[in-house]
């Protein structure tokens, strides 16, 4: 079936707002071709740069093994769906445009497509594996262009980006903190706010740094740009998604990648590959769940030789990498790299709505929620008036403070 469409400290997520990923890349890497596989929205793809200008919006789905086969129901999804009892929970996606070098200082309209980025939870950085784009996204002969330069580029962006937004009036800003007495970590969270820095964070990093915290006018702007790229960590955590493995050079380069770059997370794919096989089990020619090592073609759909070669070559190219990867990408920037887990209101003997859909929710929670944390996620009058909860699976009563737990299924007794 295919549809239409870290702790708290490090990952401070709103519980009301939407959980958002960020696609980023050069042009012509194949953002928006894996943006289109992930969500099957319209989106323009060209071999061109700046194919894409105002940034796409969509849904797409991250899987998580339902909860439903172990109470012996079938689920009914009030979001998302559910097939062979995994569970696709939304997300939002956005694509924007793509950064080419100096986008921080304005080139290619950078600073614009940056500030697009700013309520991004995670980002998935799509890079041309096989080295057939030049720095600017402009085609060159395949194999000639190294991918890591993308990747250094890319941090570069980004970390400068940061590092405009609070190097921006800081003599000013610095010398008023310091004549009002302010506690700097505080000013510098709201400053940052927008880009999900809070309190907590600002304070730890200061301290990391060896900040002197009465004189932030006496800061070096190498000192600055440190701290900036240390929030840009925290706040912007990034997956690199290794795009177009399908072709043959591309094996050595992601090598190379994962040696060169150890604190990073490289994923192989194949976003056209993907979006080939969601368009084909759309239009009922296949049949095909995404994240699966494989597919099948239906024996009463006839198939051009055409198709036939291209099913094929898609066939293996996942065999060979246990399915196209964007499904994996996914998945792995909310529970790897976030480390979110997904949590599933429901009581004792009670899985059914009003409406008797078996266990119709699936909240996606950041690492380290608590009960509590849930109770104020479902409605803020629960959680005002929270007394305790149940871990369903266990039948057992837990507290305020009990730690959730990946596919918890969870109830909340209320006093009211």
């Amino acid at each position: 079936m295919v549809p239409s469409q870290n702790d708290k400290l490090i990952n401070p997520h709103t519980f009301l707002k939407a959980m958002q990923i960020g696609l980023v890349g050069k042009p012509s890497a194949g953002k928006s071709t894996f943006f289109k596989a992930a969500t099957l929205a319209e989106a323009a793809i060209a071999n061109y740069p700046f194919t894409t200008i105002k940034p796409n919006t969509g849904i797409g789905y991250v899987r998580v093994e339902c909860v439903d086969k172990e109470f012996n129901v079938q689920c009914n999804p009030r979001e998302g769906f559910c097939t062979n009892h995994m569970r696709f929970v939304p997300v939002q996606i956005i694509d924007v445009a793509g950064l080419v070098p100096d986008a921080h200082l304005g080139k290619g309209r950078g600073n614009q497509f940056l500030d697009d980025l700013r309520q991004a939870d995670v980002l998935i950085h799509i890079i041309d594996t096989s080295g057939s784009l030049n720095a600017h996204g402009e085609p060159v002969e395949t194999g000639s262009h190294n991918p890591a330069d993308d990747v250094r580029f890319l941090e570069t962006e980004i970390d400068m980006w940061y590092y405009g937004i609070l190097e921006r009036g800081w003599e000013k800003f610095a010398r008023k903190i310091q004549q009002e007495h302010q506690q700097i970590h505080k000013a510098i969270a709201k400053q940052l706010s927008g880009l999900g820095v809070t309190e907590e964070m600002a304070d730890r990093l200061i301290e990391d740094h060896k900040l002197n915290r009465e004189t932030p006018s006496s800061w070096q702007p190498m000192e600055l740009k440190g701290l900036a790229t240390a929030f840009r960590k925290l706040t912007k955590p990034m997956i690199i998604a290794c795009n177009k493995m399908d072709v043959s050079v591309s094996q050595k380069n992601f090598e190379m990648l994962q040696k060169e770059f150890p604190d990073y997370t490289f994923v192989p794919c194949s976003a056209e590959s993907e979006l080939a096989l969601r368009e084909a089990a759309k239009h009922d020619l296949i049949s095909y769940v995404p994240g699966s090592a494989g597919f099948a073609v239906k024996e009463s759909v006839p198939l051009s030789d055409a198709q036939k070669k291209a099913l094929d070559f898609i066939k293996g190219y996942m065999a060979n990498h246990n399915g196209t990867g964007v499904q994996q990408i996914l998945d792995s920037a909310i529970f790897d790299l976030l480390r979110y887990c997904a949590i599933f209101p429901g009581g004792v003997g009670k899985l059914q709505d009003q409406h008797g859909n078996f266990i119709p929710d699936c909240f996606l929670m950041p690492a380290n929620s608590t009960a509590l944390d849930f109770a104020f996620r479902l409605h803020t009058d629960i959680g005002k008036h929270f007394i305790r909860a149940v871990d369903v699976k266990r039948k057992q009563t837990v507290g305020k403070d009990y730690l959730l737990k990946h596919r918890d299924v969870i109830e909340i007794i209320t006093g009211r």
